[in-house]
């Protein structure tokens, strides 16, 4: 299992720390460097700004948002950072939810899936730069269909680096995490636990019997999962450091109802757990909210505490479908956390 490490998306500002954990990780030898999107930062700036000061280390979106950008203007912005980067770059691509979707880009969300799926495959066209790119899909036209009726089937000027630049797809639910071992050549998980293992495998062994020919191989499939750490001598008070994380996005990313965050950690078995966190931060208690994820939830999806307890639990880590741990961190504790984790 490969290391990497995810700044995640910025709060009120840049991260502290982040650009300096990005060259420590890159001097350590960690695999890959993730950055991340919502509604502030976009992912790829920051990636081609820090990714700017290293030169091993691979760089991926997780997750550069569909509705963000065409999907020919995810596939040149990919194309530019590939080549600058000199062949690191990893196009990891999402959906995100209904009210980032509708509420922040002013799109339809419904049929996630099938529009997925018409995206990823506009943006293969694109690398492959094998003839002019045309798609009549039901969410993707080109050219255009309509306006002042001159669009024309466009083809590249760059010549990409790489015409299988890998694509990851950040997925949560059943069918999406088939979806990206069908179509992708990795999945971006959250709240990944070692306890639902078997059912991730079924899952993506049933995209796998379905990829179409000329694919890249299934052994070269990869499982990039975002893992909190936290090193500390108290385990509860590490957990705390987590917690907001988790009532964040049990609680405040998505409606009541269609959280699709929350039915991860619903299928763990925590619905219970999670009625109170969403009651809380639904009226504005975020402490409270905070407070009401249980340990053990917080034990299931990141690793927190002393070293020696932290090592213990890296077995069934490893045993896992996981190829690369993204550790999510206090970007100072980066060094010390590949450490302990290597």
């Amino acid at each position: 299992m490969r290391l990497g490490y995810h700044t995640g998306y910025w709060s009120a500002g840049p991260p502290p720390g982040a650009q300096e954990a990005v060259i420590a990780a890159d001097r350590l030898g960690l695999d890959s460097v993730w950055t991340a999107e919502a509604y502030g930062s976009d992912a790829f700036t920051p990636l081609a700004w820090w990714g700017s000061h290293t030169s091993q280390i691979r760089l991926g979106t997780a997750i550069a948002q569909l509705s963000a950008r065409t999907p020919t203007a995810a596939a040149m912005a990919a194309l530019t950072l590939d080549h600058l980067s000199g062949g690191r770059f990893a196009l990891g691509l999402g959906a995100s939810g209904p009210q980032v979707v509708e509420g922040w880009y002013g799109q339809p969300y419904p049929r996630p899936l099938a529009r997925t799926r018409e995206y990823v495959a506009i943006v293969r066209d694109v690398l492959a730069r094998e003839a002019p790119v045309t798609h009549d899909g039901d969410f993707y036209q080109l050219p255009y269909v309509g306006g002042a009726g001159l669009g024309k089937a466009l083809r590249s000027t760059v010549h990409p680096l790489r015409a299988d630049l890998p694509i990851l797809l950040a997925a949560e639910g059943p069918k999406n995490i088939a979806l990206a071992a069908e179509i992708c050549d990795g999945w971006l998980p959250m709240f990944y636990s070692p306890r639902m293992d078997a059912t991730y495998r079924e899952l993506l062994a049933d995209g796998f019997a379905k990829r179409p020919a000329g694919a890249s191989a299934v052994e070269a499939f990869e499982v990039t999962a975002t893992v909190p750490v936290v090193l500390g001598e108290n385990v509860e008070k590490a957990a705390d450091t987590v917690r907001p994380f988790i009532a964040l996005y049990a609680g405040g990313m998505g409606a009541k109802g269609a959280n699709f965050h929350r039915d991860v950690l619903d299928r763990l078995g925590y619905g219970e757990a999670c009625d109170e966190i969403q009651a809380h931060y639904l009226e504005g208690r975020r402490a409270e909210a905070a407070a009401a994820v249980p340990l053990e939830l917080v034990q299931d999806i990141a690793l927190v505490g002393p070293p020696e307890a932290i090592r213990a639990q890296l077995p069934a880590w490893k045993d896992t479908a996981i190829t690369t741990m993204l550790v999510q961190t206090d970007p100072r504790m980066l060094p010390a956390i590949a450490d302990l984790l290597a």
